[in-house]
């Protein structure tokens, strides 16, 4: 059947907390930027429905995706790789944006990119993305920058918060895990842009991922 979407609206509710000194307060990574709402559809195997590979807890809040390696493409004759994502459709070509949520990757996920900002319209000959981070095995689970940069390892079977940043107008893009700055990188240039996050599955076997407390937050 035809790719199904499945629009939702997350809006903005700052959470109150406990008390904070000004020194704690000031190190949240999202001191001044101010959260908003997002807007996604659902990408998933062309010929499955959503319910074979994406599930919503509405008690905890938690967005589960799966895809098999076996699996079929977004599209009908697409050479691209498996997945089920979330596509945000919050568009931008400038601007502070930064993505935040609550993540877990069960033990064997191996070689799936769970998060990326993607550059939906870019000059030809650049690349198609700024960033994507991708799960391992190594290491009780590795999430790296590509192959390359290590974001953190241990990551199977737990919540950790993930936090990505980017500056469209200075061309950064910071990455927090759990609110500690691990990474500062250049992005690839101009281009209209978007946030992903799900499973784009690139390994063998079963991938999956599960997130909640998922913000949008803005400069």
């Amino acid at each position: 059947m035809a790719v199904a979407a499945l629009m939702g609206i997350l809006t903005a509710g700052v959470a109150s907390g406990g008390t904070a000194t000004a020194k704690e307060a000031a190190a949240s990574p999202t001191d001044g930027w101010t959260q908003t709402s997002f807007t996604y559809s659902m990408h998933k195997p062309w010929n499955l429905d959503l319910s074979e590979r994406y599930r919503y807890d509405s008690g905890s809040k938690t967005h589960t995706m799966w895809v098999n390696s076996t699996d079929e493409p977004l599209e009908e004759g697409s050479s691209t790789d498996p997945r089920t994502e979330m596509r945000w459709q919050q568009e931008y070509t400038s601007g502070q944006h930064m993505w935040d949520a609550d993540v877990y990757v069960p033990s064997g996920t191996n070689g799936a990119d769970i998060m990326q900002i993607l550059r939906v319209k870019h000059p030809s000959g650049t690349p198609a993305t700024d960033i994507m981070f991708r799960a391992s095995s190594e290491n009780g689970g590795t999430l790296r920058r590509y192959t390359d940069t290590v974001i953190k390892s241990g990551i199977y079977n737990k919540w950790w918060n993930l936090k990505v940043a980017h500056n469209a107008g200075t061309g950064k893009i910071q990455v927090y895990a759990d609110d500690k700055p691990v990474l500062t990188v250049d992005d690839r240039g101009p281009a209209t842009r978007h946030f992903k996050n799900g499973v784009y599955h690139h390994g063998n076997g079963r991938a999956e991922a599960r997130f909640r407390n998922i913000r949008y937050w803005v400069k």
